[in-house]
């Protein structure tokens, strides 16, 4: 697409990176077949390219946002089907990052909106706080059908759990002999609502003979807020600090996270803060360094498998597949791990969850997800096993199959206990 940004316009970096995708996008509409908002809505501006028009007419003239614009953008998963499916590389993710922040910072959203967003940020990233909204949700929940006029609320209610989990341990799990050490991402919302992940992903590195360690200072990955458009250069900063300081200690042969979301972020810092002298070099190694837990594993020798005669529905995760580039090997982990693997037809689009975007756009979120709930279903597998804890819940609540994250069956198959749930 030809661009007319002036020459102050593209010295901002943010504005320079937003111009060279949108030059890179040719018209083709590749990417309409596999946008999960255009596939559900047919309406081209819930369409990575519709979109990419609207933001370059409020970017290139430095338009104040209009709701009709926002409202497209909102509508937005960030699930990136569009950059797998874009033949001239157009690098959509940071295009639309750019396009959040200056509507964060540019449109003043109705008073209810703003509130809602500003609850999100300041408790999801925070699991202490976290619970306690939890332990509040399950007070009111009776009440939930007086919130259907405020759809979010109604939302966070509804996805409330009707009894607390018992939090994971974030004491360092050290084995005899180890092979090597690795941090494990302590994360915010899957510690609260999926305890059981962590438990499963300790044991499965510990019998694999490395010493899992959580670094002191690490705080919530920044990916929420920052698909939200708002700023988490700090919570960037904060993780770099803590993670450098293992790094240049004991040393680190990884950075893992078993939720698949916060591993694109974790991989994006190095682009985050390039712009900062003190921080680019640190952050680079870190983004080198971070890995999704199915790449770690793939890449050592895992305990011997006690086949459990199982059929897994795999689900990929967006933030997986699309935003890392992951694809076969959770499946070459479980088939390795004795367990027959299917996949359904539409594994490339999205189950609606996206971080915040089931609370903030239900309606949407909601169809996406009974349609990938019964795509599943229809597999007749045992079980539906993910890489991303927000698919698990988004699938979980629609599904007629169990729904477990992929540790947790690797760690049954080589001697740990049985998912609780199957």
């Amino acid at each position: 697409m030809r661009t007319n940004f002036t020459p102050a316009q593209l010295a901002d970096p943010a504005t320079a990176v937003a111009e060279a995708a949108i030059r890179k996008c040719v018209h083709c509409g590749f990417c309409l077949a596999t946008c999960p908002t255009y596939v559900l809505l047919g309406d081209e501006l819930d369409s990575p390219r519709g979109r990419i028009y609207l933001m370059q007419d409020m970017l290139e003239n430095e338009r104040v946002p209009t709701p009709e614009v926002v409202k497209h953008i909102d509508r937005c998963l960030s699930c990136l089907s569009c950059t797998t499916t874009c033949p001239s590389g157009v690098d959509y993710q940071h295009l639309v990052d750019h396009a959040r922040a200056y509507v964060e910072q540019r449109y003043r959203r109705p008073w209810i909106d703003r509130l809602i967003r500003r609850a999100l940020a300041a408790v999801l990233p925070h699991p202490g706080r976290l619970r306690l909204a939890l332990a509040l949700a399950r007070l009111v929940k009776p009440l939930a059908p007086l919130t259907k006029a405020v759809p979010p609320v109604a939302a966070m209610l509804e996805m409330a759990p009707d009894r607390a989990r018992p939090a994971p341990s974030s004491a360092n799990a050290t084995v005899p002999g180890a092979k090597g050490r690795v941090a494990l991402l302590q994360g915010c919302a899957e510690p609260v609502l999926g305890p059981q992940i962590r438990e499963a992903t300790v044991r499965l590195l510990n019998r694999a003979g490395y010493d899992v360690i959580f670094a002191t200072g690490e705080v919530c990955c920044g990916g929420l807020a920052h698909h939200m458009g708002r700023d988490s250069l700090d919570a960037a900063r904060a993780n770099v600090a803590a993670w450098t300081r293992e790094i240049e200690g004991q040393g680190l042969a990884a950075i893992l996270t078993a939720t698949s979301g916060c591993g694109v972020t974790l991989k994006d810092y190095g682009f985050m803060l390039r712009g900062e002298p003190e921080w680019a070099a640190k952050a680079a190694r870190v983004s080198g360094l971070a890995q999704d837990i199915s790449e770690f594993l793939a890449g050592i020798d895992l305990p011997p498998a006690q086949p459990k005669g199982l059929t897994v529905a795999w689900h990929a995760a967006c933030s997986l597949q699309h935003g890392q580039k992951i694809t076969t090997l959770p499946i070459r982990l479980l088939e390795a791990a004795g367990f027959t693997v299917r996949t359904p037809a539409n594994a490339h689009l999205c189950c609606g969850s996206a971080g915040t975007y089931n609370i903030l756009q239900p309606a949407i979120a909601g169809q996406l997800g009974e349609r990938k709930a019964a795509s599943l279903d229809s597999l007749a597998a045992d079980v539906i096993a993910t890489g991303n804890f927000g698919c698990s819940l988004q699938i979980g609540r629609r599904a007629g199959t169990p729904v477990v994250h992929l540790v947790e069956l690797l760690d049954w198959a080589s001697g740990g206990p049985r998912p609780a749930n199957l």
